[in-house]
């Protein structure tokens, strides 16, 4: 009788395994039919850009593109964001796939037939209007995945929810968006999402290598806003101020202590930036204030807490020390948790994403100290966030055009990789719940 048992548990394991294959298979071969689409897709996307929560053109193809599958779409989320469901036909999990839509205020100077010409006014100055972080690519691959799972209805063991969510850079002055409020308005729930999944482009990847990192992937991020007060004087009589400069250059050098002195960076990196340094009008006159602006980066809460407290004790004692006062904004206006890939979910997705990209091409990555508001649907459920190669094979890492930058560029080469790795991930995690 045992044996009869042990019969059948291999026959239903054979069994279990042969589906899993048939259905990889099928998602192969309908990425690459799809191939020659989800790149016109992203050259339309990318001549045709928009900033945070202004994505309304975009948004509009993705929601016409979901409802022409028969996926429930909602749209207005989040300001500009798009939902779609797609119920499969057999009972199982809440999958969320998620790309996201907005461009950067970045004027492009690769020569490209899709290059973007728009510009716009940003912080009071005319810009132009850039896919410089790959958003474009994400967006059309996702919608090429919920063409793949929506022909293969009948055969999903559960329900695909696809978000596509605008301002994942920032919005507007005064306005609210991105990840988090989608996640304030319900965007988990209805039905409630049991995991999520996405995936990030990167130009300094090779095409075909999919990247990844259990635990803390990417950054915490805080920005941060200190001003300085001191006492107006001529520049010729300084004895008669309290120089805000000068403390101020004292708070920038005394701020990279909390990286070389105060974080332990056996167990985690951390990064303190300024990025600006703003005050007075005329070289001889003391200004009466200095306002500076940072960032500060972490991958755990003791460490982001370490850095708030560290930072504003530093600038308000050696503003006292000078005489003046430090007043510290933590966050000034941006935060993101962070980007956290739990490790029990990594380890039993590590398969699905080796048998779609070769067990070669999926690597360790070290952290990443760039912030993503992903982690905002990672506090709510279990997520995996996986790097997508998008630099031709044979550049050079340390010479291709990085994020955020006007000669940013990615291979096309690597969609069909993009859209065969979200749409495995779903499937195969689903298969795992029966």
């Amino acid at each position: 009788m045992k044996r009869f048992y042990f019969i059948l548990l291999i026959l239903g394991g054979s069994s279990a395994f042969a589906q899993k294959n048939e259905l990889r298979t099928e998602v192969s071969k309908k990425a690459a039919a799809i191939e020659q689409q989800v790149i016109a897709w992203r050259r339309d996307f990318h001549e045709h850009p928009e900033l945070g929560n202004n994505e309304v053109r975009t948004a509009g193809i993705i929601a016409k593109h979901l409802e022409s599958l028969g996926i429930k779409v909602t749209t207005g989320v989040a300001k500009t964001g798009v939902v779609g469901i797609l119920v499969g036909g057999k009972p199982g999990p809440v999958v969320a796939l998620r790309a996201d839509m907005d461009a950067l205020p970045v004027t492009e100077r690769i020569d490209l037939p899709f290059a973007s010409k728009v510009k716009t006014i940003y912080n009071g100055q005319e810009v132009g209007v850039m896919h410089a972080c790959g958003h474009d690519s994400h967006v059309a691959m996702l919608m090429g995945v919920a063409e793949v799972l929506a022909s293969m209805k009948k055969d999903i063991p559960g329900t695909v929810k696809f978000i596509f969510q605008p301002a994942e850079e920032g919005v507007p002055a005064g306005e609210q968006g991105g990840a988090e409020q989608m996640v304030k308005e319900g965007v988990m729930e209805n039905p409630k999402v049991e995991v999520i999944f996405g995936l990030h482009i990167n130009s300094q990847t090779p095409v075909g290598d999919i990247t990844y990192r259990p635990g803390g992937t990417m950054a915490a991020v805080n920005d941060f806003k200190i001003t300085v007060k001191g006492r107006s004087a001529h520049g010729a009589y300084p004895w008669s101020s309290i120089d805000p400069v000068v403390i101020s250059a004292q708070i920038v050098n005394n701020l990279q202590t909390i990286v070389s002195r105060n974080l332990n960076v056996t167990e985690n990196p951390g990064v303190v930036t300024v990025g600006s340094i703003n005050g007075g009008v005329r070289s001889n006159i003391i200004p009466e204030k200095v306002e500076l602006t940072g960032t500060i980066r972490n991958f755990s809460k003791e460490d982001e807490a370490m850095f708030k407290e560290r930072l504003t004790t530093i600038a308000t004692k050696i503003a006292e020390a000078g005489g003046g006062t430090a007043e510290v904004k933590i966050p000034y206006s941006t935060h993101y948790p962070v980007t956290y890939n739990d490790p029990a979910l990594m380890e039993k997705m590590l398969p699905s994403l080796k048998a779609t990209a070769g067990a070669d091409h999926v690597r360790l990555k070290p952290p990443v100290t760039g912030a993503e508001d992903f982690s905002f649907y990672q506090e709510k459920v279990s997520g995996l966030f996986v790097f997508l190669g998008g630099m031709p094979k044979g550049q050079d890492p340390l010479k291709a055009p990085s994020h955020h930058t006007p000669d940013f560029y990615i291979d096309e080469n690597s969609f069909v990789l993009g859209v065969k790795t979200l749409a495995n991930l779903t499937l195969d995690y689903m298969g795992m719940k029966k």
